[in-house]
């Protein structure tokens, strides 16, 4: 068996850096938007889907935050962008249009794309134009992804793609979807010949279905591929190395903010509540979801540190969309208990963050990864399996 816990000293870590213009610069932006009605505080998350939101915040420079310039990025730290993005979600802005273009599938191309793809896509997602989507979950394969059964056929000139993805966040209003796909037979290495390919949602042969959630809202989808073509510039990386491509870009999608902040929006309802005079009860339940807040948060830095040194985090990333996500569902159990309000479905006050964070937060600990399939990843990680 390893060491216990292998995972990197972080005594080294960067010591905290002076963003305080930078906070206030983004809160006042934010302050407008709220004005303007575009922010619902706890009646949003990460997902919800405003285009305009996307291209003002990236008017003004807090979106492809750390990208080059060539491809219309700014060239600022991981830490300025990670302060960008906790701010957008502590405020619960609607930035599900460049989200996952942002977050990851942006990096994705830029590491892996064809040159042709980059000055494609790059310019017009660091502008808040284009929306991606994720296309891994099938019907029928859990959360095993190795197990996909849409395939992608050479032809010629490119790529014939036939199969279904599911719980695809925001896809009919997405532009692409990055969509792995088995692109070789099985072999007894079940990791081998898979690969991603940067798919048009808007080509001929691709039907993109509903799947209303607990909300009432269509956020979730299934995609249908019936013989679409992709040209070859653009396949990802090589051709059978999706899976190597595939668990890089989750570390990026289970380590940031968004993982433990989805329900922040009713917790700090929860606190203006109890504000005047909370009992002891309040007080400590209270205080154990702000410590346990504290603590993944230090933990999501540190991990934003590894991957802006371009080191390995697939592990301990794991370990905080667990924790993470886990104090998210936890924050609306917490509140049921302690507000005066019962949960109203619809409502615009406290009673409907409550309704709404109490019907988002089962699917909290399943996108990005079941809590089975992360504890496995996590004995793996530890030499137990």
């Amino acid at each position: 068996m390893r060491d216990f816990l292998p995972f990197p000293d972080f005594s080294d870590a960067a010591a905290p850096r002076d963003v305080s213009r930078l906070r206030a610069e983004v809160r006042a932006f934010l302050d407008e938007e709220r004005a303007s009605g575009a922010i619902v505080p706890g009646l949003q998350t990460w997902t919800s889907f405003d285009r305009g939101f996307s291209e003002r915040a990236a008017a003004r420079g807090y979106v492809a935050m750390t990208w080059p310039k060539r491809y219309g990025g700014h060239e600022r730290s991981a830490f300025e962008r990670y302060v960008v993005c906790e701010e957008f979600l502590a405020a619960g802005a609607p930035v599900g249009s460049h989200w996952m273009a942002d977050r990851q599938s942006g990096p994705q191309i830029m590491r892996n794309g064809s040159e042709a793809l980059r000055e494609e896509v790059l310019p017009q997602i660091a502008a808040g134009k284009l929306t991606f989507g994720i296309g891994m979950s099938e019907p029928d394969s859990g959360s095993d992804l190795s197990s996909v059964r849409t395939k992608a056929e050479k032809v010629e000139g490119g790529w014939r793609i036939e199969g279904r993805k599911v719980w695809t966040t925001n896809a009919h209003h997405a532009d692409y979807l990055i969509v792995l796909c088995r692109s070789a037979p099985k072999t007894e290495d079940r990791y081998a010949g898979l690969s991603q390919f940067v798919v048009p949602l808007d080509a001929p042969g691709v039907t993109v279905r509903p799947l209303v959630n607990l909300t009432g809202e269509h956020e979730l989808n299934e995609v249908v591929f019936d013989g679409n073509v992709v040209p070859d510039a653009n396949l990802l990386g090589k051709g059978g190395d999706g899976w190597k491509l595939v668990t890089e870009e989750l570390a990026f999608e289970r380590s940031g903010p968004d993982r433990f902040l989805s329900t922040f929006g009713l917790l700090k309802v929860l606190v203006a509540a109890q504000a005047g005079n909370p009992d002891s009860h309040a007080a400590i339940e209270i205080g154990r979801l702000v410590a346990r807040l504290s603590s993944i948060r230090q933990l999501s830095l540190l991990i934003g540190d590894l991957l802006e040194q371009g080191r390995s985090a697939t592990a301990i990333a794991t370990i905080a969309k667990d924790l993470g996500t886990g104090l998210e569902q936890e924050v609306p159990e917490v509140a049921r208990r302690l507000m005066a309000e019962r949960p109203a479905r619809g409502a615009t006050d406290s009673a409907g963050a409550l309704a709404f964070a109490i019907l988002s937060a089962p699917c909290f600990s399943l996108r990005g990864g079941t809590r089975e399939i992360l504890k496995g990843i996590i004995a793996r990680e530890l030499g137990l399996r």
